[in-house]
């Protein structure tokens, strides 16, 4: 995150003092991975080596690299995720249902959630505890066909994305990253895995449309999604258009 200080008055003598007055010279200091993490945002291939980041990773969260192969005077050609193999695998999380987005320059998505799975006879932050730090590799305890997890690839453009902790017991850390698409081969091919009851949200991170696919643990339903500060998902009239639009009520 850039910070600023006051700028060296001498070497602007030469300007008037209201001038003189506003002037700030910017930090250009690199903060470290974690604090750019929850801040300012980092580059996605910044993480795909977790080293450091210990404290400040979200528990269930994944990321991991896909590999864009480029057809010279073609195209490109990138696989999403294998049943039989890779990250997915691993922790034994196959999508029931597959879909695509597209998303205009200058709109957003979110923030949005889906609720957890908690056993009945269970506490929240008990079981929690368990799954993500006392256990956090025995896969098999996650309840994927009860809930919502969602597995992000975006296939065009670059996108931003958010992430915030909202589960019961678990410290609220937030990840903020950046995510390339298909067009732009590199380190910064990724994708993600966001568990339920972690708040997510993304947008274009450019002029240009950001195109994605997403699978999900469960099929489509309405009431494992809840919003957060989501209004920005409305396309709102200008202030002068809806005072018109309403005079005449």
């Amino acid at each position: 995150m850039a910070d600023t200080e006051k700028a060296d008055e001498t070497q602007w003598r030469a300007l008037g003092p209201t001038a003189r007055a506003a002037l700030e010279a910017r930090s250009y200091r690199r903060a470290p991975l974690a604090e750019r993490l929850a801040n300012a945002g980092v580059d996605a291939g910044e993480l795909l080596s977790r080293e450091g980041l210990e404290e400040a990773w979200i528990p269930g969260v994944e990321v991991f690299r896909r590999t864009v192969y480029q057809q010279r005077h073609r195209g490109h050609f990138a696989e999403l995720a294998r049943s039989s193999d890779g990250r997915l695998h691993e922790i034994g999380l196959w999508p029931k249902q597959w879909a695509t987005a597209l998303m205009y320059a200058g709109t957003a998505k979110g923030f949005h959630i889906h609720p957890p799975y908690v056993p009945e006879d269970e506490d929240p932050a008990r079981w929690f505890q368990r799954l993500f730090v006392d256990e956090p590799t025995r896969y098999d305890l996650r309840p994927y066909d009860k809930e919502q997890w969602d597995v992000m690839f975006m296939v065009r453009g670059l996108s931003e994305m958010f992430l915030i902790d909202e589960r019961a017991g678990m410290p609220r850390r937030r990840m903020r990253f950046f995510i390339e698409g298909d067009q732009m081969p590199g380190s910064h091919n990724v994708a993600v895995v966001i568990p339920p009851g972690v708040a997510h949200a993304l947008r274009p991170a450019t002029s240009e449309e950001l195109i994605m696919v997403y699978g999900t643990s469960t099929v489509f339903r309405p009431e494992f999604e809840g919003r957060i500060c989501s209004g920005v998902e409305q396309a709102h009239p200008p202030e002068e258009w809806q005072a018109w639009w309403e005079s005449s009520l």
